[in-house]
């Protein structure tokens, strides 16, 4: 068959047969096959050590841009490489430039006791969880914290420790806001205006006309009282507001320190900056102000109460990590 082929195509070509055609039939001639073979393209920069080294120091440096990866190369071994190349070596390797996750510090006590809180409530039913307040203030800025940096990373690793930015704090100016979700509910957006929150600020407006109003609205609707969650933070555990606290037969949960992750009113401030960076962004304080009240008004409660369902999964998480940091 590949024999009258060759005739076939020898016949076309006296007809008027096309250039490629006629490199079949040579090819035929000179190897007895019409396969073509494999085309010599560019020589590869890097050798297979060389890919070694740069996948070993991008997971010392998860940090390190891929020009910083391509000048470390040159000084080890006089290859110099694009940050082009550096990037695709690095993709061969299963490495891609993702931006870190961002939790706060967390100390080996802190551990310890988001475990142990996790394992008390993990068989806690809905109807338990429902009784919850679950409270928090934010900051919203104008300038939000610059998010250029990236690091070398598998995909699914993003909570590994070594994936994980730990921020304790974060500047600018902008608005400190305070809300409280429950099953089927949430309080009013309170906005704080200009000064630090204090036990004083914090007793004076929020606990007066927010978490005092819910408690007798919450057991006159159910007839149960609530249990209020507020964090560790400096003001909620000053000594009036315990005394208030007490006063009110107001029952406040244990809360284990360092834990935005267990907290599903974080995931609603997200929600929430989302909404209002929405086309056209707010550009001072005031339209900010204005458009954080205007979009808690409008966050669908259905949300809410599925961020509050997850907190028993929450509460497996953390424990399959022993109380380090959680995907949520």
């Amino acid at each position: 068959m590949q024999i009258l082929y060759v005739k076939y195509v020898s016949v076309h070509m006296c007809v008027g047969g096309s250039s490629r055609e006629t490199g079949l039939i040579s090819a035929c001639k000179d190897t007895g096959s019409i396969e073509r073979n494999p085309e010599q393209g560019r020589p590869r920069a890097t050798t297979a050590t060389e890919d070694r080294y740069l996948s070993i120091i991008a997971r010392r440096n998860r940090g390190a841009t891929a020009y910083q990866l391509s000048r470390d190369l040159y000084v080890a071994t006089g290859t110099r490489v694009s940050r082009v190349t550096v990037s695709k070596r690095l993709h061969e390797t299963g490495l891609f430039a993702r931006r870190p996750a961002v939790c706060v510090p967390l100390t080996s006590t802190n551990r310890r006791v988001r475990l142990a809180w996790c394992r008390e409530h993990r068989d806690w039913s809905m109807d338990q969880w429902a009784t919850v307040l679950f409270t928090d203030e934010s900051r919203f800025s104008l300038n939000t914290a610059s998010r250029s940096m990236f690091i070398w990373r598998e995909p699914g690793t993003r909570y590994l420790p070594s994936n994980v930015s730990e921020i304790d704090h974060y500047g600018g100016g902008g608005l400190m806001v305070w809300a409280g979700i429950i099953l089927d509910g949430r309080t009013p957006l309170h906005v704080f205006e200009r000064g630090t929150v204090t036990g004083v600020r914090y007793w004076d407006e929020i606990l007066e006309p927010y978490v005092r109003l819910e408690r007798y609205v919450f057991k006159g609707a159910v007839g149960l009282e609530f249990i209020l969650m507020d964090d560790n933070a400096r003001p909620h555990r000053a000594l009036l507001v315990d005394e208030f606290l007490e006063s009110e037969d107001i029952r406040r949960m244990d809360w284990p320190a360092r834990s935005p992750d267990l907290n599903p009113i974080e995931h609603v401030w997200d929600a929430l900056g989302g909404n209002c960076n929405s086309q056209p962004p707010p550009r001072t304080i005031q339209e900010m102000k204005t458009a954080l009240l205007n979009e808690w008004d409008q966050l669908p409660q259905e949300m809410i109460n599925c961020l509050i369902s997850s907190i028993k999964s929450r509460c497996k998480a953390c424990i399959s990590v022993r109380g380090d940091h959680t995907p949520y």
